[in-house]
C-alpha cells in the first residue's frame, strides 16, 4: 500500500477491522483481560496514525496493528506478572499473528466467537447489542445512542456495566451448539442488521454511505447460513434486505461525491445481479405459518423501490401498507417517522403533516434532523413560510456533512 491520506486509511481500517482485531486479541488473551485488549488496540491505532504520517502505510496494515497491539499486550501482561513468557517470546507471537491475519477462516471465526459470546444470554439485550456493536463494529457512543435511541450517557454507562457483567458470566470466546446457537441467532441478527444500517446511512463524518461496512455486515451473514443450526427465514430475509439495499450504492452519489436522493438516482446503474440475488434470497425466506418480521417487510419495500423503472411509477400503496404492517406488529418511531414519506405520496402533503404532528406527539424528535428534513420538504410542496425555519433546523440537526450539503441546495 503506498503512502496516501494515512488518516483515511486509519479510519477505514479502524471501521472495517478494529472488529477483527479485538476479537482475535480476546480469544487469544481471554474475557477476563478485556479492557486491556480494548486499550492495546486502540493504542495501536494512535500510533498508526503517528508513524504513517511520515512513512509509508505498510502493505499489510491489519498485520502490523495486530503486531503493535500484540506487542503492547505482551508487555502489560508481563508487568502485571500475570502471565510469563521466554525472551523470544514476542517474536514468536508476533509471527504467529502474521500468518493468522493471512488465514480469512481464523479471522473469520474468531468474529463470530465475539459477537455470539457477545450476545450471552445471561446478558440484557440492550447489553448484548452494545457490547457487541461496540467491540465488532467499533460504534461511537454517539452511533449507539442514535442506533438505539438513547443518550450518549446512558449508552456509555451501559457499556461500563455490560463489560464488567460480560467478564464475569463469559470466560471464552466458545460458539455454542445446536440450540445454544438458535436462541442467540435473533439477537446476532439484529448486530448484523444495525452495521448495515450505520454503513448504509453513516450518521456522522463526510460520507454518506460506508460500504467496506455493508460488505463486512453482509458477509457476517452469509457466513451464518453456512451453518446448519443457524439458518432461518429470518436471515434469508435480512440477506435479501442488505443486497437490495447494496443494489442502489452506486446510484447514491453522483460524480462530483454529492449525494443524490431516491428521487433523481440514475436507476441505470443499480446492480441487477445483486437484485437477482436478493429476490432469490426473499423467495426462500417465506414464513407461511408465521407473520413475517421486520426483515422481511423492509427488504419487501426495497424491492418496490429498486424495481420501480422511475420514481413516478413506485407503487407507493403497498408501500404504505408494508409500513402500516410493520408498525402493527411492533411499533416504533423511527418506523412511523419514515413512513410519513409513502404516506405523503398516497394522501398527499397537507395530510402526511397533520400525520407527522401525531408522530411528534408519540415520539421526541426535538433533536432529530430526519424528522425536521422531511417537515420541511411537506411545507416546502405546500408553499409554507415555515419551509425556510424548519430547513435550517434540519441541517443544524444534522451530523452527516453530505446531508447537510444536500439540505443547503434547497434553500431559496
Amino acid at each position: 500500500m503506498t503512502k496516501k491520506e494515512p488518516l483515511d486509511t486509519v479510519e477505514h481500517l479502524f471501521r472495517n477491522e478494529y472488529g477483527k482485531v479485538v476479537a482475535v486479541m480476546t480469544n487469544k488473551y481471554g474475557v477476563a483481560n478485556l479492557e486491556k485488549v480494548e486499550d492495546a488496540v486502540q493504542d495501536a491505532f494512535v500510533k498508526a496514525m503517528r508513524v504513517w504520517g511520515y512513512k509509508d502505510v505498510p502493505d499489510n496494515p491489519t498485520a502490523w496493528l495486530f503486531r503493535v497491539a500484540n506487542n503492547a499486550m505482551i508487555d502489560g501482561l508481563r508487568r502485571d506478572k500475570k502471565m510469563s513468557y521466554v525472551a523470544d517470546s514476542k517474536k514468536f507471537e508476533t509471527q504467529s499473528l502474521d500468518k493468522e491475519i493471512t488465514s480469512k477462516d481464523v479471522i473469520t471465526d474468531s468474529q463470530l466467537k465475539m459477537i455470539f459470546a457477545c450476545c450471552h444470554p445471561s446478558l440484557t439485550e440492550e447489553h448484548q447489542l452494545i457490547l457487541s456493536l461496540k467491540l465488532i463494529g467499533g460504534f461511537s457512543n454517539k452511533e449507539l445512542a442514535d442506533a438505539l435511541l438513547k443518550k450518549e450517557e446512558t449508552v456509555a454507562k451501559s457499556f461500563t456495566r455490560a463489560k464488567k457483567k460480560f467478564k464475569t458470566e463469559v470466560q471464552f470466546l466458545q460458539i455454542p451448539i445446536q440450540m445454544g446457537l438458535q436462541s442467540r441467532l435473533f439477537v446476532v441478527l439484529r448486530v448484523i442488521y444495525l452495521l448495515f444500517s450505520e454503513g448504509y446511512s453513516t450518521t456522522t463524518g463526510s460520507q454518506i454511505v460506508k460500504q467496506d461496512i455493508c460488505y463486512e455486515a453482509l458477509r457476517l451473514a452469509l457466513l451464518l447460513k453456512e451453518n446448519e443450526y443457524c439458518k432461518h427465514a429470518n436471515l434469508e430475509a435480512l440477506i435479501a434486505l442488505m443486497c437490495f439495499h447494496a443494489a442502489r450504492f452506486d446510484a447514491r452519489l453522483d460524480e462530483n461525491g454529492d449525494l443524490v436522493t431516491l428521487e433523481f438516482q440514475d436507476r441505470s446503474k443499480y446492480s441487477e445481479e445483486l437484485i437477482k440475488i436478493a429476490v432469490h434470497h426473499l423467495e426462500n425466506s417465506g414464513t407461511p405459518d408465521k407473520l413475517p418480521s421486520n426483515y422481511h417487510l423492509e427488504a419487501a419495500v426495497s424491492y418496490y423501490h429498486c424495481t420501480a423503472k422511475t420514481f413516478e411509477e413506485t407503487d407507493w400503496k403497498s408501500i404504505l401498507y408494508l409500513y402500516d404492517l410493520q408498525l402493527k406488529q411492533q411499533y416504533s418511531p423511527i418506523v412511523a417517522l419514515n413512513r410519513i414519506v409513502p404516506f405523503s405520496k398516497v394522501n398527499g402533503p397537507k395530510k402526511a403533516l397533520s400525520e407527522l404532528k401525531t408522530v411528534k406527539k408519540e415520539a421526541n424528535f426535538t433533536s432529530n434532523g430526519l424528522f425536521y428534513a422531511i417537515k420541511a420538504d411537506l411545507l416546502f410542496q405546500l408553499n409554507a413560510n415555515e419551509h425556510q425555519e424548519t430547513l435550517l433546523k434540519a441541517i443544524d440537526l444534522n451530523e452527516n456533512e453530505l446531508v447537510k450539503k444536500h439540505l443547503r441546495k434547497n434553500l431559496n
